[in-house]
Protein backbone atom coordinates (compact mmCIF):
# COMPACT_ATOMS: atom_id res chain seq x y z
CA UNK A 1 0.00 0.00 0.00
CA UNK A 2 1.26 3.18 -0.87
CA UNK A 3 1.07 6.14 2.00
CA UNK A 4 1.29 9.65 0.39
CA UNK A 5 1.92 13.21 2.22
CA UNK A 6 0.24 16.69 0.45
CA UNK A 7 1.62 20.00 0.79
CA UNK A 8 1.02 22.92 -0.91
CA UNK A 9 4.36 24.87 -1.28
CA UNK A 10 2.99 28.15 -3.90
CA UNK A 11 0.58 29.31 -5.78
CA UNK A 12 1.11 31.81 -8.50
CA UNK A 13 -1.63 33.66 -10.96
CA UNK A 14 -1.66 31.69 -14.63
CA UNK A 15 -0.98 34.37 -16.76
CA UNK A 16 -1.70 32.89 -19.88
CA UNK A 17 -4.52 31.22 -19.61
CA UNK A 18 -8.30 31.65 -21.13
CA UNK A 19 -9.65 32.21 -17.70
CA UNK A 20 -8.45 33.66 -14.50
CA UNK A 21 -6.75 30.13 -13.13
CA UNK A 22 -4.26 29.92 -10.15
CA UNK A 23 -1.42 27.57 -10.08
CA UNK A 24 -1.12 25.89 -7.11
CA UNK A 25 2.10 23.95 -6.72
CA UNK A 26 1.79 20.92 -4.56
CA UNK A 27 4.45 18.47 -3.40
CA UNK A 28 3.54 15.01 -3.32
CA UNK A 29 5.52 12.38 -1.51
CA UNK A 30 5.07 8.56 -1.25
CA UNK A 31 6.77 7.29 2.25
CA UNK A 32 7.01 3.74 1.60
CA UNK A 33 9.72 3.59 -0.90
CA UNK A 34 6.86 2.36 -3.65
CA UNK A 35 6.79 3.70 -6.76
CA UNK A 36 3.77 5.40 -8.14
CA UNK A 37 2.65 4.67 -11.91
CA UNK A 38 0.42 7.41 -12.51
CA UNK A 39 -2.53 9.13 -10.44
CA UNK A 40 -5.86 10.79 -11.19
CA UNK A 41 -5.77 13.71 -8.37
CA UNK A 42 -9.06 15.31 -7.13
CA UNK A 43 -8.97 18.49 -4.93
CA UNK A 44 -11.26 20.47 -3.28
CA UNK A 45 -10.53 23.59 -1.83
CA UNK A 46 -12.11 25.24 0.98
CA UNK A 47 -11.65 28.68 2.63
CA UNK A 48 -11.90 28.28 6.84
CA UNK A 49 -12.64 32.26 7.60
CA UNK A 50 -12.35 31.71 11.20
CA UNK A 51 -8.37 30.81 10.80
CA UNK A 52 -7.64 34.60 10.70
CA UNK A 53 -8.38 38.33 11.94
CA UNK A 54 -10.11 40.69 10.38
CA UNK A 55 -9.33 44.52 10.22
CA UNK A 56 -12.68 46.92 11.01
CA UNK A 57 -12.61 47.74 7.30
CA UNK A 58 -12.77 44.14 6.60
CA UNK A 59 -15.53 43.39 8.83
CA UNK A 60 -17.45 46.22 7.19
CA UNK A 61 -16.63 44.97 3.36
CA UNK A 62 -17.69 40.94 4.43
CA UNK A 63 -20.83 42.50 6.42
CA UNK A 64 -23.01 41.27 3.85
CA UNK A 65 -21.57 37.70 3.91
CA UNK A 66 -20.86 37.21 7.63
CA UNK A 67 -23.04 39.78 9.40
CA UNK A 68 -21.77 41.72 12.31
CA UNK A 69 -19.04 40.36 14.46
CA UNK A 70 -21.63 39.44 17.00
CA UNK A 71 -22.47 36.61 15.12
CA UNK A 72 -19.44 35.46 13.58
CA UNK A 73 -19.39 32.43 16.41
CA UNK A 74 -22.10 31.19 13.90
CA UNK A 75 -21.12 32.75 10.61
CA UNK A 76 -17.53 32.36 9.93
CA UNK A 77 -18.36 28.83 8.65
CA UNK A 78 -16.39 26.94 5.75
CA UNK A 79 -17.06 28.49 2.32
CA UNK A 80 -16.77 26.52 -0.73
CA UNK A 81 -13.61 27.45 -3.41
CA UNK A 82 -13.42 25.19 -5.97
CA UNK A 83 -13.17 21.83 -7.29
CA UNK A 84 -10.08 20.64 -9.77
CA UNK A 85 -8.38 17.41 -10.82
CA UNK A 86 -5.43 16.55 -12.65
CA UNK A 87 -3.00 13.29 -13.97
CA UNK A 88 0.14 13.27 -11.91
CA UNK A 89 2.69 11.36 -13.51
CA UNK A 90 5.03 8.26 -12.26
CA UNK A 91 7.19 8.96 -9.65
CA UNK A 92 9.14 7.48 -6.47
CA UNK A 93 10.02 9.40 -3.46
CA UNK A 94 8.72 12.94 -4.41
CA UNK A 95 7.39 14.97 -7.03
CA UNK A 96 5.96 18.72 -7.27
CA UNK A 97 3.31 19.15 -9.87
CA UNK A 98 0.88 22.54 -10.52
CA UNK A 99 -2.94 22.26 -9.92
CA UNK A 100 -4.76 24.53 -12.13
CA UNK A 101 -7.53 26.13 -10.51
CA UNK A 102 -10.19 28.20 -12.70
CA UNK A 103 -11.44 31.34 -10.27
CA UNK A 104 -14.34 33.29 -10.76
CA UNK A 105 -14.41 36.84 -10.31
CA UNK A 106 -18.85 36.57 -9.95
CA UNK A 107 -19.54 38.27 -6.57
CA UNK A 108 -22.58 36.84 -6.31
CA UNK A 109 -19.85 33.78 -5.20
CA UNK A 110 -19.68 33.53 -1.37
CA UNK A 111 -15.83 32.58 -2.04
CA UNK A 112 -15.23 35.44 -4.18
CA UNK A 113 -17.41 38.13 -2.10
CA UNK A 114 -14.95 36.76 0.76
CA UNK A 115 -11.73 37.28 -1.14
CA UNK A 116 -12.69 40.63 -2.30
CA UNK A 117 -13.29 42.04 0.64
CA UNK A 118 -10.33 41.20 2.36
CA UNK A 119 -7.21 43.92 2.51
CA UNK A 120 -4.29 42.59 3.46
CA UNK A 121 -3.00 39.18 5.07
CA UNK A 122 -3.03 36.02 3.98
CA UNK A 123 -6.27 33.51 3.09
CA UNK A 124 -6.55 30.33 5.07
CA UNK A 125 -7.52 27.32 2.83
CA UNK A 126 -7.83 23.74 3.37
CA UNK A 127 -6.97 20.92 0.17
CA UNK A 128 -8.69 17.98 0.62
CA UNK A 129 -7.57 15.27 -1.91
CA UNK A 130 -8.91 12.42 -3.35
CA UNK A 131 -8.57 10.61 -6.15
CA UNK A 132 -7.00 6.83 -7.83
CA UNK A 133 -3.52 5.46 -7.51
CA UNK A 134 -2.37 3.19 -10.36
CA UNK A 135 1.04 1.10 -9.84
CA UNK A 136 2.53 -1.51 -11.49
CA UNK A 137 3.79 -4.44 -9.63
CA UNK A 138 5.29 -8.50 -10.26
CA UNK A 139 1.46 -9.31 -11.17
CA UNK A 140 0.62 -6.52 -13.17
CA UNK A 141 -1.25 -2.94 -12.81
CA UNK A 142 -2.78 -2.28 -9.17
CA UNK A 143 -5.60 0.61 -8.31
CA UNK A 144 -5.84 2.12 -4.63
CA UNK A 145 -8.00 5.17 -3.65
CA UNK A 146 -6.22 8.36 -2.13
CA UNK A 147 -7.59 8.05 1.78
CA UNK A 148 -10.14 10.88 2.14
CA UNK A 149 -8.40 12.07 5.54
CA UNK A 150 -5.29 13.13 2.92
CA UNK A 151 -5.14 17.62 3.20
CA UNK A 152 -3.10 19.63 3.73
CA UNK A 153 -3.33 23.81 4.87
CA UNK A 154 -2.19 26.45 2.89
CA UNK A 155 -2.51 30.22 3.36
CA UNK A 156 -2.69 32.57 0.02
CA UNK A 157 -1.81 35.56 0.13
CA UNK A 158 -4.04 37.81 -0.45
CA UNK A 159 -2.06 40.18 -2.99
CA UNK A 160 -1.55 36.87 -4.59
CA UNK A 161 -5.52 36.95 -5.51
CA UNK A 162 -5.41 40.73 -6.12
CA UNK A 163 -2.59 40.35 -8.53
CA UNK A 164 -4.77 37.43 -10.43
CA UNK A 165 -7.95 39.60 -10.75
CA UNK A 166 -5.91 42.73 -11.24
CA UNK A 167 -4.53 40.41 -14.58
CA UNK A 168 -7.67 39.64 -15.96
CA UNK A 169 -9.69 42.96 -14.57
CA UNK A 170 -7.68 45.59 -14.52
CA UNK A 171 -9.45 48.23 -11.81
CA UNK A 172 -12.51 46.99 -13.23
CA UNK A 173 -14.75 44.28 -11.99
CA UNK A 174 -18.44 42.91 -12.84
CA UNK A 175 -22.04 42.72 -11.65
CA UNK A 176 -24.99 40.19 -13.40
CA UNK A 177 -28.28 41.66 -13.49
CA UNK A 178 -31.93 40.73 -14.57
CA UNK A 179 -32.52 41.43 -18.07
CA UNK A 180 -35.40 43.46 -17.10
CA UNK A 181 -33.47 45.61 -14.71
CA UNK A 182 -31.36 45.92 -17.27
CA UNK A 183 -33.05 47.17 -19.88
CA UNK A 184 -33.97 49.89 -17.16
CA UNK A 185 -31.09 50.82 -16.87
CA UNK A 186 -30.72 51.47 -20.58
CA UNK A 187 -33.21 53.62 -20.74
CA UNK A 188 -31.57 55.50 -17.69
CA UNK A 189 -28.21 55.80 -19.05
CA UNK A 190 -30.26 56.91 -22.56
CA UNK A 191 -32.36 59.54 -21.43
CA UNK A 192 -29.67 61.38 -19.46
CA UNK A 193 -27.11 60.97 -22.47
CA UNK A 194 -24.89 59.28 -19.77
CA UNK A 195 -21.58 58.54 -22.21
CA UNK A 196 -21.04 55.35 -19.82
CA UNK A 197 -22.13 52.90 -17.64
CA UNK A 198 -19.84 53.92 -14.99
CA UNK A 199 -21.24 57.40 -14.95
CA UNK A 200 -24.84 55.72 -14.74
CA UNK A 201 -23.81 54.43 -11.70
CA UNK A 202 -21.73 57.35 -10.16
CA UNK A 203 -25.15 59.31 -11.14
CA UNK A 204 -27.82 57.07 -8.88
CA UNK A 205 -25.30 56.71 -6.17
CA UNK A 206 -24.89 60.94 -5.88
CA UNK A 207 -29.11 60.75 -6.00
CA UNK A 208 -28.99 57.88 -2.98
CA UNK A 209 -26.56 59.89 -1.02
CA UNK A 210 -24.29 56.97 -1.28
CA UNK A 211 -21.25 59.27 -3.74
Amino acid sequence: MTELVFDCVDAVPDRFAAAPTMQFRLRIAETTGQRVHAMALRCQLRIEPARRRYSPEEVENLRDLFGPTSRYADTLNPIQFAQTSTMVPGFSGSIEIDLPVTCTYDLEVSATKYFHGLDDGQIPLLLLFSGTVFNRGDTGLSVEQVPWHKECAYRLPVEVWDALIDAYFPNSGWIRLHRDTLDALMRYKTDRALPTWEHAFETLLKQAGEG
